[in-house]
């Protein structure tokens, strides 16, 4: 791994079925090419389920890789996070069993980034409708995901906490 290109991110599996973990470990290490350990615990937001999270550091891109080794496992819930790098963009993908993927670029402290010709899409798009333009910018920004997610982050308080830092 090139340091210039070296970021790092956190893997949060926010609903995992037990018998599924080692098989998230195994893909996770798998693509970094270093075994990787999540702290599983129970997760109390659905029952039968547990929740882990992991760091990671790896190649510039590698959370796009992440995201999509998990493609295909519709039960996970999930959301990763790479910190940007000087020749790349940081970005969060969430995943849901009732929505699908969504990615998002980041910035330096994790806000999430909407392009200028998105922005200008949904104001034209609403015809000066202020709750299409609402609706359009929600969209924009996964907030659908971030309100499925929210109750399984809470139920994650009292995990460890993982602190990112600044790689480069």
């Amino acid at each position: 791994m090139s340091a210039k290109h070296a970021t790092r991110g956190v893997i949060f599996i926010h609903s995992v079925p037990p018998a599924v973990q080692k098989h998230v470990e195994w893909a996770v290490s798998k693509l970094l090419g270093y075994r990787i350990n999540f702290e599983w615990t129970e997760q109390p937001a659905q029952a039968g389920m547990n929740r882990g999270e992991a760091s990671w550091t790896g190649e510039s891109g590698m959370g796009a890789m992440l995201a999509t080794a998990f493609r295909g496992w519709e039960h996970l819930r999930y959301e990763i996070t790479e910190e940007p790098t000087s020749v790349s963009e940081g970005g969060r993908w969430s995943h849901t069993p009732g929505l699908g993927i969504f990615y998002a670029q980041t910035d330096l402290t994790g806000n999430v980034v909407i392009p200028e010709n998105r922005i200008r899409a949904a104001i034209q798009n609403a015809s000066g409708d202020p709750d299409e333009i609402q609706r359009q910018l929600d969209l924009a920004l996964g907030q659908a995901w971030d309100d499925e997610l929210e109750p399984f982050r809470y139920a994650g308080a009292g995990a460890p906490v993982r602190w990112l830092h600044r790689v480069g």
